[in-house]
C-alpha cells in the first residue's frame, strides 16, 4: 500500500509538474559526464543518458501548444544513431546523431518558451520550465559545437591545443557562452565555431531579457494580487 501511494504521488507530481524531471534529468546526468570519457563504458553510459532525457524532453513538449509528431521525428533517429554509434563504436554516426539532437533540444526548448508564454499566470511547472529550457539551450549548443567539430577539425581550442576538445569541455563552453560568465578555457579559433557562440551570446541575452524577465515580472504581480 505505502509503494502504490509512493507510485500514485509520483504519477501526480509528473503530471502537474512535468517540467521539474526534466530539468533533474538534466542535471543528474550533468553530474555523470565526468565519467563519460573514452571507454567503451562511458560512451555506453552516453547513450543511455540519450535513452532517458530525449524521452522526457518530448513529454514536456507535448504538453506545449507545440506539435509533438515534429519533435518525435527528430527524436527517434537520433536516439537509434546515439545507441548504435555508441554501442557498435561507429564514431561516423555521431556526427549525424549530434545534429539531430542539437534540432531536437533547440525545438524542445521553443516548446517550452511557448509553453511560458501562452497566458499571463505562472505556475509553478513554468518555473521548473525555465531552468530546463536553460539547459535545453546549453545541450542543443553543445551539440551544435560538437558538430562544428566534426565538420571542421580544430573549431576549438583550449589546454592541450593538438587535441580536440571533449564533450564536457564543449558544454562548458556552451553553459559560459550562454550564462555570459566568460569562465571558459575553451575558445572558437575558426569562422564557423566563432558564429555558433555569438549565436549562443544572442540566445541568452535575449532568453533572460524575454522570457525569465516577464515570469519573474508576473511572478511579482500575482504575488501583490493574492488576498492577504
Amino acid at each position: 500500500m505505502v509503494a502504490f501511494w509512493r507510485w500514485d504521488m509520483w504519477r501526480v507530481l509528473a503530471r502537474r509538474q512535468p517540467s521539474a524531471f526534466l530539468l533533474a534529468a538534466q542535471l543528474l546526468s550533468l553530474l555523470l559526464y565526468p565519467l563519460m570519457d573514452n571507454t567503451q563504458t562511458g560512451r555506453v553510459l552516453f547513450g543511455a543518458v540519450a535513452l532517458v532525457v530525449v524521452p522526457l524532453a518530448m513529454w514536456v513538449v507535448k504538453l506545449s501548444p507545440m506539435l509533438s509528431v515534429i519533435g518525435w521525428f527528430l527524436a527517434v533517429p537520433a536516439l537509434v544513431l546515439t545507441v548504435f554509434g555508441v554501442v557498435m563504436d561507429h564514431q561516423a554516426l555521431l556526427p549525424l546523431a549530434a545534429a539531430l539532437e542539437a534540432a531536437l533540444y533547440f525545438y524542445a526548448a521553443a516548446g517550452l518558451i511557448a509553453y511560458m508564454m501562452r497566458d499571463t499566470r505562472v505556475s509553478a511547472d513554468e518555473l521548473f520550465a525555465a531552468g530546463a529550457t536553460f539547459t535545453l539551450l546549453a545541450w542543443g549548443f553543445a551539440y551544435a559545437f560538437f558538430l562544428c567539430q566534426a565538420i571542421y577539425p580544430g573549431s576549438f581550442t583550449g589546454f592541450e591545443p593538438e587535441r580536440e576538445r571533449t564533450w564536457m569541455e564543449l558544454l562548458f563552453l556552451s553553459f559560459t557562452t550562454l550564462s555570459a560568465t566568460g569562465l571558459g578555457d575553451v575558445l572558437p579559433v575558426n569562422s564557423p565555431a566563432r558564429v555558433l557562440v555569438m549565436l549562443e551570446q544572442l540566445a541568452g541575452v535575449g532568453y533572460i531579457a524575454t522570457v525569465v524577465s516577464r515570469l519573474i515580472g508576473l511572478t511579482i504581480i500575482q504575488h501583490k494580487n493574492d488576498p492577504p
